[in-house]
């Protein structure tokens, strides 16, 4: 019952999403980028664990942007095809440092410097939904779910999403 309820729930909101139109996605990821970026927490860090749009994502970029600006350590996850975890990688430019990888999403190319789980200061989390107690659901590959408990305790966790992303309650 409980994978029944996660597939209807991210096919549903998946969907949805990928219905938003394109200026109306422009828009939201503009606002949802200026208030995630606004945030003390992200502010203060020095060493931020980010995403890379995939999809109908809202636009990240916008967000990594202003952390190379403010001169902070840019991660983004790298995925290990045969251990199914993220490897985490500083990423100084991202015109030279981002190739597409695992299912077309952009990641890190090899090589580039590795970042241990420890030395991050702030992350934001990827999902389809979530839910006002704080309960994610992801795609289905439980990457964050095995990187997430290696994050040292207590550091920000943040994730931004439109609101057709928040649901009433997530199954977990």
């Amino acid at each position: 019952a409980l994978r029944q309820a996660k597939l209807a729930l991210r096919t549903a909101r998946l969907a949805a999403r990928d219905a938003l139109p394109a200026a109306a996605r422009r828009e939201a990821s503009a606002r949802i980028a200026a208030g995630i970026g606004a945030l003390p927490s992200f502010v203060d860090a020095a060493v931020v664990l980010l995403t890379w749009p995939f999809r109908s994502e809202w636009d990240t970029r916008p967000l990594l942007a202003s952390a190379y600006a403010a001169g902070k350590t840019v991660v983004l996850p790298r995925v290990d095809r045969a251990t199914r975890m993220l490897r985490l990688h500083a990423v100084a430019d991202p015109d030279r440092d981002v190739e597409a990888g695992f299912e077309g999403i952009q990641e890190p190319r090899a090589g580039t410097p590795a970042v241990p789980p420890g030395a991050i200061d702030w992350v934001l989390v990827p999902g389809v939904a979530f839910d006002v107690a704080g309960a994610r659901l992801g795609y289905g590959g439980g990457f964050y779910d095995r990187l997430l408990p290696l994050l040292r305790p207590g550091i920000p966790r943040i994730a931004g999403a439109y609101e057709i992303q928040v649901a009433d309650g997530v199954p977990v």
